[in-house]
């Protein structure tokens, strides 16, 4: 699944001997009244253009982080792949891209603290598994060479994984009854409840995904001041707000 990507290209700076550029304080920020931030603008509904406007859940709440924080938001869209790198480069200040947090990529960049909460979700037929004690027996479809592929493979007590090259291949094996149920990323898994009205049952989330927005690994002035601006939108509304106007459901991580 996209956040589960693992960006081998972050060690390309350093591979071709080129020194990584100094990252904008948050004064120095400040000081420019601009927050440098990017994202794909390909992933609806968190980051998508509508009408050549850049738009998102994403989108907008890096614009109410950045008022938190006294500035304008100023936003660079670029291919998934290469968003990273150019935070190394000091292209930009803040990504915010639906990036899961890993521990690879903890080795190369900074993460607030999660910014709403994925993965991998129990998909069946009403009455079907809800929780992973219920797959025991069970047979699940999967897709060929997804990231939730190997974990589900690891389940103790399945009955058996069915592989399909595409998620409407699972679906409909799971539909005729080949399959008793899929894992399916989160917000996926809610589009095709509301494409297939009363046919699908969403159970637990089974593996999750913290999602967090990314910045340089010496950047902690930036980093405490993101976090502070977060939570402060969690606390008065404003998360929820947008949450509830995207996705129909508050979408931040549960309490620890």
């Amino acid at each position: 699944m996209r956040h589960a990507r693992l960006l081998a290209l972050l060690a390309l700076p350093l591979a071709l001997g080129a020194a990584p550029a100094q990252a904008a304080t948050l004064a120095q920020i400040k000081a420019s009244g601009v927050l440098r931030l990017a994202t794909e603008g390909n992933y609806p509904p968190f980051n998508f253009y509508k009408n050549k406007a850049l738009t998102g859940f994403e989108v907008e709440l890096g614009n109410a982080v950045a008022r938190e924080l006294g500035v304008k938001p100023q936003w660079t869209t670029v291919v998934f792949e290469s968003l990273l790198l150019g935070l190394d480069r000091d292209r930009y200040d803040l990504v915010i891209a639906s990036h899961g947090i890993t521990p690879e990529r903890l080795k190369a960049v900074a993460f607030s603290t999660p910014h709403y909460c994925s993965g991998g979700v129990l998909v069946a037929r009403p009455g079907g598994p809800r929780t992973l004690a219920q797959l025991k027996g069970k047979v699940v479809t999967m897709g060929v060479n997804t990231s939730y592929l190997a974990y589900v493979q690891k389940l103790p007590g399945i009955g058996g994984v069915k592989t399909f090259s595409t998620t409407n291949d699972q679906l409909n094996a799971v539909l005729a009854g080949r399959a008793d149920a899929m894992v399916l990323d989160r917000f996926n898994a809610i589009d095709a409840s509301k494409v297939l009205p009363g046919k699908l049952q969403l159970g637990d989330i089974v593996f999750p995904e913290r999602i967090g927005m990314a910045m340089r690994k010496t950047n902690t002035d930036l980093q405490q001041a993101v976090n502070k601006a977060l939570a402060k939108l969690m606390a008065n509304g404003t998360y929820a707000r947008l949450s509830q106007s995207y996705f129909g459901q508050d979408v931040r991580c549960p309490a620890p």
